[in-house]
């Protein structure tokens, strides 16, 4: 008798769960476009440097400089595809759109030098203007400093609403007679503070629909899911360095190359499902990206101004 009923149920579920991906994809295949707001990109030969904040393995540092290496595209630096400098190149579109006739502008990152400071030299508790004095001890002129935190630093917003930050600071004394910015990003390690917020999908989620955690690709929830974050970051930091180049909505409420496509790492994907990932045999862990000496990463989907679209690699 309550066979039918049940039958019923079970394909109404179904077919709104089907209604959820379809809109999903229309979402994602239908966002608004990219505009251009006239400013700067980062352009030019370009060091990220790396300011680590905190107690960090020296594993878990080389899985995330192994990462920023990954970003050349130089074919000397060995990569099986789907590649991290292949995913990287969705970067470049908005380099020739935002080209003036005369010379297209290019990018060139490499990892530069490697800050430690293991004594938590301004405390476990930072705020904005900590970072930036963080982001300070890097070099600052062609280069993009990157700070890190440690799972056992609190920084203001951490968590409640951002997993990290880019911004610029004023390089100090002029050339040339002005004064010039430098960019910067920083990223929290959320192993310990929240997971389910910033380390997703190799944690439980938080909120909203639930799926079961997938394996990080290098072993390490917390460091695996701040390469995610740097990634876009990244990509953010590039198409809209000083806050006046690529992004969607209104300054100071904006959406970027990669946060435009928030949740997105391969195709299928819908909110609470990452996508139709790559899987290690040996391990079983997730990913989407090769890196340099073997890794394996994820990255975040990039939104591609020539389909105004989010782009994945699988």
């Amino acid at each position: 008798m309550c066979a039918l009923p049940t039958l019923f149920l079970a394909l109404c579920l179904l077919q709104m769960a089907s209604a959820t991906r379809r809109l999903a994809e229309l979402v994602q295949n239908q966002s608004p476009p990219m505009l251009y707001h006239n400013g700067p990109l980062l352009s030019g030969k370009i060091s990220v440097n790396l300011i680590w904040y905190g107690g960090f393995k020296p594993s878990q540092r080389t899985i995330v400089s192994d990462f920023v290496a990954s970003l050349s595209s130089d074919s000397s630096v060995s990569q099986a595809p789907p590649s991290v400098s292949q995913w990287w190149k969705t970067v470049d579109k908005y380099y020739h759109l935002s080209s003036s006739k005369k010379q297209t502008p290019s990018l060139t990152l490499s990892l530069g030098r490697q800050v430690l400071d293991e004594g938590y030299s301004l405390g476990k508790s930072l705020n904005s203007k900590h970072l930036v004095e963080l982001a300070s001890r890097g070099e600052q002129r062609n280069a993009v400093n990157i700070v890190l935190t440690a799972s056992d630093v609190v920084v203001e917003g951490f968590c409640m609403s951002r997993c990290g930050s880019h911004g610029s600071a004023v390089v100090p004394g002029k050339v040339n007679g002005r004064r010039s910015k430098f960019a910067y990003i920083w990223v929290g390690n959320s192993e310990t503070q929240c997971p389910g917020q910033c380390a997703w999908p190799f944690h439980q989620p938080l909120y909203g629909p639930q799926s079961p955690p997938l394996v990080a690709p290098n072993g390490d929830v917390g460091i695996d899911g701040m390469v995610i974050n740097l990634a876009g970051l990244l990509a953010g930091t590039a198409t809209n360095p000083f806050s006046n180049g690529y992004y969607q909505g209104e300054a100071g409420a904006s959406l970027e190359a990669a946060s435009a496509c928030t949740g997105i790492y391969a195709n299928g994907a819908y909110p609470g499902y990452a996508g139709n990932l790559l899987v290690d045999e040996a391990t079983g862990a997730s990913y989407n990206a090769h890196g340099v000496n073997g890794r394996k990463y994820l990255v975040p989907a990039l939104y591609d101004p020539s389909t105004s679209s989010c782009s994945t690699m699988v």
